[in-house]
């Protein structure tokens, strides 16, 4: 029952205007709320509960962008990328395949890529904590209103998250027509979506249930040229939803929500946009692409100019499945006027599968496959009460999660080769070749070579995760006058880690592996030529053929005998793997336990001087948990990390302009994390820390005006600051360096022939985030027929440059890009029916999607995600 008042705005005569779409704060209000406002206002009242009540977004002290489900429909946005494309300061992107899901505001983020992270965003479905940041992906079909909060969220949200929380809430089973739908959409590359939904009244106001389907196939749209045309970054993807809805009388709700869905596409592709066939800046300096163009790799080669071709070369087309289910309950019960009691409980299933080429060639070099499944119960209960002058909530949180995962790196029929002609220049060839002359000579009484890195070879490693979260939090708005109110909010959370990953070596016949080295050394480097180096044992073992060559070894003595222990290691299966790099090195199992409490919250003041302006005051505080890096990762790095705490401070003012017909709402912030978790790929690896401390400042404006009665303009800005305030143990530049000899002016050592593997990254911008992002759209509505109402839409977007790689790299920053979408939307109401014609990029737009990668094993080169490309479709929408 909702006993919140809404703010009335001046009465004008004029038929509400349906949309404020796409970036700009639209309605989210009941049927009767509809009702009653569609005849007075064209400035519409947007309801919204980021503060788990409804309210007027108007009155709410908190920075919120909100879409209805109508308005979802109408501007053909189908997941959540389309959503976070049109909120402020959010981004949400896929990276190597569709389990890699990042999501971020106000410039922070958290990498999906390492499942030992929370999320920094949290992601919330019905109410629901959505553990795995990939549930979020699929389409979003039969939704009642999208809302992106921004700021820390920790009082009043599930798992307590440091930069802000993204809320979606589905269409309830109803027992009047008219919300039931069949939808379709076609478009280019093959494009076919569909989805429909139906409420059945099993008993009149008593019990009614709905269901929900859809599907969506699309062609990819980057070629592989050995496979054929359009074949990565396809869609496939199904779900349903079944409902039941029970009211026994007006004070109780019940709400149980049943839900499935899969994906099952070849994701994702990553051209090579800086190739290392010869260096750019030093001449006769070649590298990995220039050996994988020679027999016996024969390899196709891309030199970067071709990034936007749309190509890519790979020996296997990558896998990404995903199923997510789960099974939930709501129960409201309005005890008396003042009180409400809610329960949530929730238990929830998301299992993912993906095999990836993840050398990026088509070479038969190593891939890497990840096999996960996370099982998640949540419990919430509170208590909801409202005053004359207070509001409160009272409640508690529980959640539990398991996550196991299943990792292996594996080796390809040409990897041995690779290693034998790609590491070190071929050093390893001259010796090997000795050995097996030695071998012959003997006839077999010394051992020949072995291959150091066979083929079928693979590095594995099991995780598993038991997670227990508690947590009692309030909050309270007390009106102390008619002008101030006062919101106040605490959390205290509790948090604890069960922690294990068993790493696993695993050679061809079950062989032992070696370890007999650790680093290959470099051979332009005297100083890294030092025991216990590759490079170090084949000079000994080269002395020693050297010896017996000249006679000055005689085998047949004890000090002859003793000499060929130099030989063993090159005559031991794989023992070129441990010194190649940490992800196929040996390493110690992890153990261990986290345990943490943290106290969160919040302090507002809102100043209303009258009915069309609010202006606030805020201070909050986020967390989210550390836990470990579940990658295989250096036996030096600390594979746990600590967790990551925000502080935010926010000014903001949302002002009507009834007589204008304008609205504009803003606000300065400024956050300040600590121990913030970084990601970032080496190209041997995953470097998963506590970075330090992390600053982000900036400004927010959305603006709505109406300035005739059929037209709209609406304009949205973002400009975030951010950065590492004080980051000492990070990641270092490897192409720019490799290519222009230029060293990383953070690297930490002072001696350039032993540079150490960390880089000072402080004042650097993290990955993935614009500094500034706007757009203006602008629609023109009109009318066809008496029975035909129409609106032509357009919407420019501006993205700034952007970082796309954690160490800075003068390679990866994509440009500045800018988008143009349109939309064509004519209503039928005489068939009750939608159609629209739209297009998204419709100017063929070519920019990076974010993020660049390190090839691994391949120095000197970069791979990155690709955007898409110009789109098209129509939708058919029959509402019955």
């Amino acid at each position: 029952m909702d006993k919140t008042n809404t703010i009335q705005f001046k009465k004008k005569p004029i038929a509400v205007l349906i949309s404020l779409t796409l970036g700009f704060p639209i309605p989210i209000v009941t049927a009767q709320e509809i009702e009653e406002e569609v005849e007075t206002l064209r400035l519409e009242t947007i309801t919204v509960e980021a503060q788990k009540r409804k309210q007027s977004m108007q009155t709410v002290p908190v920075s919120v962008s909100a879409f209805s489900g109508k308005q979802l429909n109408q501007a053909v946005i189908k997941d959540i990328f389309d959503v976070a494309g049109l909120v402020p300061a959010s981004s949400a992107f896929q990276t190597q395949n569709v389990t890699n899901t990042s999501f971020s505001i106000r410039g922070i983020g958290t990498s999906s890529q390492n499942f030992g992270l929370d999320p920094s965003v949290g992601l919330y479905v019905d109410g629901i904590y959505r553990a795995r940041q990939s549930s979020m992906v699929n389409n979003l079909v039969d939704i009642e209103a999208v809302e992106v909060l921004r700021g820390p969220q920790g009082t009043l949200f599930g798992k307590n998250t440091p930069s802000g929380a993204i809320l979606i809430r589905t269409v309830a089973p109803s027992h009047q027509a008219g919300d039931n739908f069949i939808e379709g959409t076609i478009g280019n590359y093959g494009l076919v979506n569909y989805s429909a939904a139906a409420s059945v009244s099993a008993i009149d106001n008593v019990l009614a249930f709905r269901l929900t389907g859809f599907g969506s196939q699309r062609d990819g749209f980057v070629s592989e040229v050995n496979t054929g045309d359009d074949v990565l970054n396809d869609r496939d993807r199904w779900g349903g939803r079944l409902q039941a809805l029970y009211t026994p009388n007006d004070d109780v709700t019940l709400r149980i929500i049943a839900d499935y869905a899969e994906i099952n596409e070849i994701c994702c592709a990553a051209p090579v946009q800086v190739s290392n066939a010869q260096a750019i800046g030093i001449e006769g300096k070649f590298g990995t692409d220039s050996l994988l163009s020679q027999a016996p790799f024969n390899a196709t080669i891309f030199d970067g100019s071709d990034f936007f071709d749309y190509k890519v070369a790979l020996s296997f087309l990558p896998e990404s499945r995903v199923e997510d289910s789960g099974l939930s309950a709501q129960l409201d019960w309005d005890i008396n006027n003042q009180f409400t009691l809610v329960s949530i409980s929730a238990y929830r299933s998301f299992d993912s599968f993906d095999n990836i080429d993840s050398d990026f060639t088509d070479a038969h070099l190593f891939g890497t496959r990840n096999d996960s499944q996370q099982h998640s119960f949540s419990q919430e209960i509170r208590m909801d009460y409202t005053g004359d002058k207070v509001t409160a909530i009272l409640g508690a949180y529980y959640f539990r999660q398991n996550l196991d995962l299943d990792y292996s790196l594996y080796t390809g029929e040409q990897f041995n080769d690779f290693f034998l002609t790609g590491f070190a220049q071929g050093a390893f060839n001259g010796l090997l070749a000795g050995i097996d002359a030695l071998n012959s000579a003997s006839n077999g009484l010394i051992a020949p070579s072995a291959p150091p890195a066979p083929a079928f070879s693979s590095f594995d490693h099991r995780a598993e995760q038991k997670h227990e979260s508690y947590a009692i939090f309030g909050q309270i708005d007390y009106q102390l006058s008619d002008e101030l109110t006062l919101t106040t909010g605490l959390r205290y959370t509790d948090e604890s880690k069960d922690l294990s990953t068993i790493f696993s070596e695993n050679l061809p016949d079950d062989a032992a592996f070696p370890s007999f080295f650790s680093s290959v050394g470099d051979p332009n480097s005297p100083a890294s030529i030092v025991p216990g180096t590759l490079l170090y044992g084949a000079g000994l073992a080269g002395n020693v053929l050297t010896g017996i060559q000249a006679g000055t070894i005689d085998i047949t003595t004890p000090s002859g005998q003793a000499a060929l222990a130099a030989l063993t290691p090159f005559q031991t299966l794989g023992w070129g793997f441990n010194p190649l790099g940490a992800i196929t090195a040996g390493r110690s199992n992890i153990s261990d336990t986290l345990n943490d409490d943290q106290i969160t919250g919040t302090l507002k003041l809102s100043y209303t001087p009258n009915r069309d302006t609010l202006i606030y005051v805020s201070y909050g505080t986020g967390y989210k948990s550390g836990g470990t890096n579940t990658d295989r990762i250096t036996e030096g790095f600390e594979p746990i990390f600590a967790a990551e705490k925000s502080r935010a401070f926010e000014i903001g003012i949302k002002k009507d302009f009834p007589e204008q017909d304008l609205r504009i709402n803003a606000a300065v912030h400024t956050t300040n994390v600590d121990d913030i978790q970084a990601n970032t790929f080496t190209g041997t690896g995953f470097n998963l820390q506590n970075a330090g401390d992390y600053k982000t400042s900036g400004l927010e404006v959305e603006l709505t005006w109406l300035p005739t009665d059929t037209i709209e303009v609406g304009v949205v800005y973002a400009r975030v600051n951010a950065e590492y305030d004080n980051f000492m143990r990070g990641n270092c530049w490897i192409a720019y360096t490799w290519h222009t000899g230029i060293t990383d002016p953070g690297q930490e050592s002072s001696d350039p022939n032993a540079p150490n593997p960390y880089c000072n990254r402080s004042g650097d911008r993290p990955t993935g985030e614009p500094e500034d992002y706007a757009m203006v759209k602008v629609k023109k509505d009109f009318t066809i027929s008496d029975n035909i109402d129409a609106y032509l839409v357009a919407e420019y977007s501006y993205t700034g440059d952007v970082v796309l790689d954690g160490s800075n790299d003068p390679f990866a920053v994509q440009e500045s890009y800018s988008l143009l979408n349109v939309r064509f939307f004519m209503n039928f109401a005489k068939y009750n029916m939608d159609l629209v014609f739209w297009g998204r990029n419709v100017l063929d737009e070519e920019y990076i999607n974010h993020v660049n990668f390190n090839t691994p094993l391949q120095e000197g080169k970069f791979n990155a995600y690709i955007s898409d490309p110009a789109t098209f479709g129509v939708t058919l929408r029959k509402r019955f």
